[in-house]
């Protein structure tokens, strides 16, 4: 697909590729096609010409827009592999990350580098962290320069020396997930991989040419632009992604929750189908987004290590019945099934092909615990997140779903350690905004008889901590929460919960 959609630029130059929205909700385009591959094919002689060949590793450090997509284009044409750096997660994570992926350039725009060094004082405020410039190994600049940047890609060279693109499979990117600084993991997916994940989202969406898709993800974008559809990245303020939806009238969107509750906190109205995905997905919140408006509202099951997994729409998750949280079936090629622990494992075409530094491995231990339900996947939380109770095992994602009533915005389980060995359970509910706390009480009394021998210990209402860029529910700071709210004992680092 990805080939294809060189070709398919270069067919419709100057029809809109990526749209911007201005502050009162007006779109612009920020780039056509015809400039999405011009772009591509500089970067690519750029890189060409300072030594990037098939098997070279690229670091990117450059925010979502047009110039990262057509690095990571670039990258592909050469048959390199992009290790994606994140500027977040801090420099002494990042020192661990360049050390296993041996990049042999780093791309990074002018805001990556602020952090790395002239700029650290506001990248601090800002929670961004990089080590200095000169730990990150030969840096690039992508877009404008600024005062203390490394020297420009040189985009703007002409493209006489622009090779023929690879085509053979071979390592397409590299995304670190987990690990510690000691020891960092990393998903290598290959190009075929990528294609396929591609492929099952484009016939998963369905996007159509010409109409408008809203949504940030590198699986969302490459599908859209190769079926004809502009494609517009999310707006971070929720006032101005509000704005954003209304002037764009999308065929499909593309949110996080805590991005579509934003959206829904300021009755923002949908348009065409909805899909949301990254953190857990209630059957009240894709209720809610089709009483906003949109056609369909779809909940999407996917890794890093495999991308889509499997998806489910709000009329058929709002009537499982069953313990658990329903994901939905398993997408074409897909396939699924649990060890002896329970642990879901899940193989296709679209799955990793290893870890890097490991062997390559055909099964993915997603690290959650579920059953398959007239083969649907039905999760019962995370394997990790096993709170121990007197001597029970209690699995958050197999009782959270019940939490999911009305007036709550999202609800976690987690365990605060007793002191003894033991642990409390402990119940954090997010209102809805506007919720009367005591009438919520009151409305959970009866899915917390429901719960059984798993009923919480107590009931905290309170924020749920996010983390991430995701912004996924940050189960350990929710339970330091709890702790430090109920007057227990902090968890422990390495404690459940």
């Amino acid at each position: 697909m990805l080939d294809a959609l060189h070709h398919a630029l270069r067919a419709a130059p100057d029809r809109p590729a990526v749209l911007g929205t201005t502050r009162t909700g007006a779109v612009r385009v920020r780039a056509t096609r015809g400039d999405l591959a011009d772009l591509t094919d500089r970067y690519a002689a750029a890189l060409h010409r300072r030594g990037i060949t098939r098997g070279s590793t690229v670091g990117v450090a450059v925010r979502p827009g047009p110039r990262a997509l057509a690095v990571m284009l670039a990258v592909h044409r050469l048959g390199a592999r992009a290790a994606v750096l994140d500027p977040g997660a801090g420099p002494d994570v990042l020192r661990a990350r360049l050390a296993l992926a041996r990049p042999e350039a780093v791309l990074a725009d002018a805001a990556a580098q602020a952090v790395a060094g002239w700029g650290r004082r506001l990248a601090h405020h800002a929670r961004l962290a990089l080590p200095d410039l000169d730990e990150l190994g030969p840096v690039a600049t992508v877009g404008p320069r600024l005062p203390g940047c490394a020297p420009a890609l040189d985009g703007d060279a002409a493209p006489a020396a622009l090779p023929r693109p690879v085509d053979e499979d071979g390592d397409a990117v590299i995304v670190f997930t987990s690990g510690t600084t000691s020891r960092p993991r990393a998903v290598v997916h290959t190009r075929s991989s990528l294609a396929a994940g591609m492929t099952a989202v484009s016939a998963l969406a369905r996007p159509e040419a010409g109409r408008p898709v809203l949504g940030g993800t590198f699986f969302v974008l490459v599908p859209s632009l190769a079926a004809g559809a502009p494609v517009a990245l999310p707006a971070r303020p929720p006032r101005l992604l509000v704005r954003q939806l209304a002037g764009l009238d999308p065929q499909l969107t593309y949110l996080t929750p805590p991005q579509l509750r934003g959206l829904l906190a300021r009755r923002a109205r949908f348009t065409g189908r909805v899909w949301t995905g990254s953190a857990p997905v209630s059957a009240d919140l894709l209720t809610r987004v089709k009483q906003a408006g949109a056609h369909e509202a779809w909940g999407v099951y996917a890794l890093t290590e495999l991308f889509p997994a499997a998806a489910v729409e709000q009329a058929d998750k709002a009537a499982f019945t069953g313990q658990g949280d329903l994901v939905g079936a398993p997408l074409p090629e897909v396939a699924a099934r649990t060890d002896a622990t329970g642990q879901l494992l899940l193989s296709g075409p679209a799955a990793r092909d290893r870890y890097l530094g490991e062997q390559p491995d055909p099964w993915i231990a997603t690290g959650d615990r579920a059953h398959l339900d007239g083969g649907r996947i039905v999760l019962e939380g995370r394997c990790k997140d096993m709170v121990l109770r007197r001597a029970e095992n209690i699995y958050p994602g197999l009782y959270e779903p019940t939490l999911h009533i009305p007036g709550v915005e999202s609800a976690l389980l987690v365990g605060v350690e007793a002191g003894d060995g033991d642990e409390r359970l402990v119940a954090v509910v997010q209102p809805t905004p506007g919720t009367d706390p005591a009438a919520l009480r009151a409305a959970l009394a009866g899915p917390l008889r429901r719960m059984g021998s798993a009923r919480p210990d107590a009931v905290l209402l309170a924020d749920i901590p996010l983390s991430g860029r995701s912004r996924k529910p940050d189960r350990a700071a929710a339970a330091r929460l709890a702790a430090a709210r109920l007057g227990a004992a902090p968890p422990t680092a390495g404690g459940r919960g």
